[in-house]
Parts: C-alpha cells; structure tokens; sequence
C-alpha cells in the first residue's frame, strides 16, 4: 500500500489507514496529522508522537509493509510480533480501513491552527493495495511458520540504522518513558519495539 497525502496547506485534516481485528483493539494504525510543514505521525496503538521533517504530498512515498510503516524509503515504524510475551498482535481476520477527517479541534496543537477552507478540496490518495496472509479460516498456528515470508520478513542493516535515527532525532513523545501517566512502565515498553 503507498499513501499520497493531500498537498496544500493541509494543517488540521488528518488523514489515517489501519487494518484492525474485528470485534478487538489489536490494530496496526497510522494517522497522519498535517501541519504546514510537518507531518506528525499519532499511533494510538503505542501512544508515539513523532514528527517527520519529510512531507509525501507529492508522490506516493508513505508505504506500508507487514505492519511496518515507511516514508520515503525510510521506517518510520516498526510492529515486532512479541505475542508470546503477552503483548498484542494481530492474529484474527483483519479489515483495512482509510479516513480523511476534520482534526483542527486537537490535531494542530490543541485547535492553535484552524483549516483553511480556501485550500479544499483535500483529498490523499491509496495505490497499490495487496494482501498476503492466512486465510481467516485457517489454523493461526500455522500461520506463524517461519516458513512463510512475512514472518521472516525484517529490516535491512541500513534500514535498521535508518529506523534508529529517525526516532532519536524526530520523536517528541514516547509513552514509554511517561511516568506522570504510568506508575509502571507498559508491557510493551520492557523491550526494543
């Protein structure tokens, strides 16, 4: 799946794509907040805010691979499969779902930016949707086998250094580390996600 965003002024309309469980809240989620220059990235799975200094309004440079979310060649998310340590995955049948919505009262600082009407209509744009995966009827142990790709699937040396230096260097909120919010630390947080 590639993702184009609306071009423009677009501060305030937030456009979003996910594929989640049905009937759960085990879901790989991205929303994509516009700013005048920025893109801040929310994921409400994780509680993360990062900011990217990288727009893709242009072309389709957002992708999304196993979960995994991509812009402009580089990971700017990474969703490991660490069930076995409790910690949720997808792992029902699934549905994809894309939005593009009106955001202004939250999504620009708390409402400081208003949308700017005179730049609509916004509109993103989705190319190249394809689905591998179990069958929904199928035995989910095996649909862990490692002898299907996806699940042996992981990032190159230089995407790895990539994904670690866009996080130190753009992420501006990390639940992870919020002890005002959290007496003890999620368990997702024990380890490298």
């Amino acid at each position: 799946m590639r993702i184009k965003l609306p071009n423009k002024d677009s501060a305030g309309v937030v456009t979003t794509f996910y594929v989640i469980e049905k009937g759960n809240h085990t879901y790989c989620k991205q929303m994509y907040l516009q700013m005048v220059l920025v893109i801040e990235k929310k994921e409400f799975n994780f509680g993360l805010i990062q900011q990217q200094t990288f727009m893709s309004t242009q072309s389709y440079g957002i992708h999304i691979t196993l979960c995994n979310f991509f812009v402009d060649e580089m990971p700017i998310r990474v969703y490991k499969n660490k069930s076995h340590r409790g910690i949720g995955y997808p792992t029902q049948p699934m549905q994809s779902e894309a939005t593009i919505w009106n955001g202004e009262s939250w999504a620009t600082e708390n409402g400081s930016e208003k949308i700017n009407w005179s730049n609509s209509p916004f509109i993103a744009q989705f190319q190249g949707f394809n689905i591998e995966g179990c069958p929904s009827n199928n035995n989910s142990l095996n649909c862990n086998s490692t002898k299907l790709g996806w699940n042996s699937k992981k990032l190159t040396h230089n995407q790895e250094k990539s994904y670690k230096d866009i996080r130190s260097k753009n992420m501006i909120y990390d639940y992870c580390k919020d002890t005002n919010r959290f007496q003890n630390i999620p368990l997702e947080c024990s380890s490298d996600y």
